[in-house]
C-alpha cells in the first residue's frame, strides 16, 4: 500500500526502500546528523553503507516528494512481538509539514501487520523536537540512560485480566 499525503502542492509516497534509494537516503540521514551533532563519525554509522543489506529484515521506508526522497524511518524486529524504530529523519526544510508523522504511522502499520505488540525507540534526550514528536504520536518514555530517552507504544495491549 503507497500512502499518500498532499503536502506543498505535491503528492508524499511512502514506499519501500529500493537500491537506488542508497546514495540520497544515506546522504539525508547524515545531513540531520551532522545538523545535531555538528560532525560525523563515519564509524557510527555503518548500517548506512548498505542500507538494503542492513535492513533485509526488517522495513526500511522513504518519503517521497515528486521522486526526491525527503524522509526516511526504519523498523526492525528485535524479539517475539517487539520491533524498533530507528533512522527516522526528514529533510530540514520539509519539518513540521506531516512527513515524519507519514513515515511513522506507515512504520507503526508495519508492525501491526506483522503482528508487533509493542513497538521501542531510542533518541537523544536534548532534542525536544524528537522527543515532543514520539510524545505527539503516543510513545510513552521508558527510562533514560546516557543522554538518550527510550520510548515504548504498544500496538495490541492483552486485554486487562480477569480476577
Amino acid at each position: 500500500m503507497q500512502g499518500k499525503i498532499e503536502t506543498m502542492n505535491s503528492d508524499l509516497t511512502i514506499r519501500s526502500f529500493q537500491p537506488k534509494d542508497q546514495t540520497a537516503a544515506k546522504a539525508l540521514i547524515l545531513e540531520g546528523l551532522r545538523e545535531r551533532w555538528g560532525t560525523i563519525d563515519p564509524l557510527k554509522n555503518p548500517d548506512l553503507d548498505d542500507i538494503a543489506v542492513s535492513y533485509a529484515g526488517g522495513w526500511f521506508r522513504v518519503a517521497a516528494i515528486g521522486g526526491r526522497i525527503v524522509g526516511t524511518g526504519a523498523l526492525v524486529p528485535r524479539a517475539e512481538g517487539v520491533s524498533e524504530i530507528r533512522r527516522m529523519s526528514v529533510r530540514r526544510d520539509l519539518r513540521r509539514r506531516g512527513i515524519g508523522g507519514a513515515i511513522l504511522r506507515r512504520l507503526i502499520e508495519d508492525a501491526r501487520s506483522a503482528g508487533c505488540r509493542t513497538v521501542i525507540l531510542e533518541t537523544t534526550s536534548t532534542w525536544t523536537d524528537a522527543t515532543d514528536f514520539y510524545r505527539k504520536h503516543g510513545f510513552r518514555v521508558t527510562h533514560h540512560q546516557g543522554g538518550d530517552t527510550y520510548f515504548l507504544l504498544e500496538l495490541n495491549p492483552a486485554p486487562p485480566s480477569v480476577v
